[in-house]
């Protein structure tokens, strides 16, 4: 079992196998590999004993999703597959579909179900205004084994604040510099004119740019895969962080997706506006640029948190993603930013974040060019 997430895996292949089965609950930010996590679960599965259920994918209505996910899974089941005449006879139809669906040879099966918290799409329906707690109440008492994912830290920590202890949250922690190492492509980390102090310090400053998350990293890894030996994480970032790059695609999507599943859209927006011109900020700093009252702006703030686009440390709010940070910056403006103007700020942020050379000798050496004696910049340049 290899990967930057193989212990991780190990570990929910561990709650899965105890007696009796735990059920992982694994929430992370966007992009922290929940989805590959899954993928391998299948990959390294008997055939015919899992099912994978991307619920964001096909939650439309309670009858529809029913009907989805039992036409597209392996496994037995006794139940009526008639068309369900109510929202809530669906609900109760999959609920004893996950709870009595069997492999072709009796045993028990997995459901591993991506993006779970989605079934609140559901509350409005007649008779469903607590499914959630029903879910999983339902799930507590199955046979079968479940790994539940989703995006949303906040708000499963509510969800599961009374389940029962058959639940475990297993967060997925920020990737170490060796799990780095192992993301970044061939070309980028073991090229044969890089040494290896050159590669930990590589890993290092990756690391330290993309606060350990692994689709920023991996993006980086391949864009100075095509960059041949020029290749530096300043111009990657640069690059991907560009209007129509890899990552500016991606934390709009991010960005536009939180939005939307919180309340109070344009007041988060100029929320997040502020904290990325300057944080932390405390709730009284906020709402004086806001021109809000301290009480509309404490639930706004509130709203932010519960999508998990802001923490707060002191009574001191601040984005969890530096890169969407980064990318606000730059994007959330009347015209898209110049190269130059991308260049410029992604320098200003990197100088925030790379490790300084004098602070730990090993990393004075990493950054030594052999031939002239001078020290790597990575694309940094003065600011002024």
């Amino acid at each position: 079992m290899t990967g930057p997430h193989a212990a991780f895996e190990r570990r929910v292949l561990a709650a899965l196998d105890a007696a009796p089965s735990r059920i992982p609950v694994v929430p992370g930010w966007s992009g922290s590999g929940r989805t590959w996590l899954l993928q391998r679960l299948l990959q390294g599965a008997r055939r015919g004993a899992t099912q994978y259920i991307d619920v964001e994918r096909c939650a439309s209505t309670p009858e529809r999703f029913l009907q989805s996910v039992i036409a597209s899974s392996p496994f037995q089941w006794t139940g009526s597959d008639s068309p369900s005449a109510t929202a809530r006879e669906a609900f109760e139809t999959l609920c004893s579909f996950f709870n009595t669906a069997r492999q072709s040879g009796g045993d028990p099966c997995t459901f591993l179900l991506d993006e779970f918290l989605e079934l609140r799409t559901f509350e409005n329906f007649p008779g469903l205004r607590h499914i959630l707690p029903e879910f999983l109440e339902s799930l507590a008492i199955s046979p079968n084994r479940f790994v539940l994912t989703t995006r949303y830290v906040a708000r499963v920590h509510r969800v599961m604040r009374n389940a029962t202890s058959r639940f475990e949250v297993m967060h997925l922690t920020p990737l170490s510099a060796s799990q780095v190492t192992h993301l970044l492509t061939p070309s980028s980390n073991s090229n044969e004119q890089n040494p290896a102090d050159d590669r930990d310090y590589l890993s290092q400053a990756v690391l330290a740019l993309t606060d350990g998350r692994a689709v920023y990293v991996h993006e980086i890894g391949n864009a100075m895969g095509t960059m041949g030996r020029s290749a530096d994480p300043v111009s990657a970032l640069t690059a991907l962080l560009s209007s129509g790059g890899a990552l500016d695609r991606w934390c709009k999507s991010c960005y536009e997706l939180r939005l939307h599943r919180a309340r109070g859209y344009g007041a988060l927006k100029a929320i997040l506006d502020i904290l990325a011109d300057e944080e932390p900020l405390t709730l009284t700093d906020i709402s004086l640029r806001l021109h809000r009252t301290p009480g509309s702006t404490k639930d706004y703030l509130s709203w932010l948190e519960d999508v998990d686009f802001i923490v707060a440390n002191r009574k001191r709010y601040s984005f969890t993603d530096p890169i969407l940070r980064l990318w606000v910056t730059l994007h959330c403006r009347p015209t898209p930013p110049t190269d130059e103007e991308v260049a410029h700020e992604v320098q200003r942020y990197a100088l925030t974040r790379l490790p300084r050379s004098e602070e730990s000798p090993a990393l004075a050496r990493a950054t030594e060019e052999p031939t002239s004696g001078r020290r790597k910049n990575w694309g940094i340049i003065e600011i002024d």
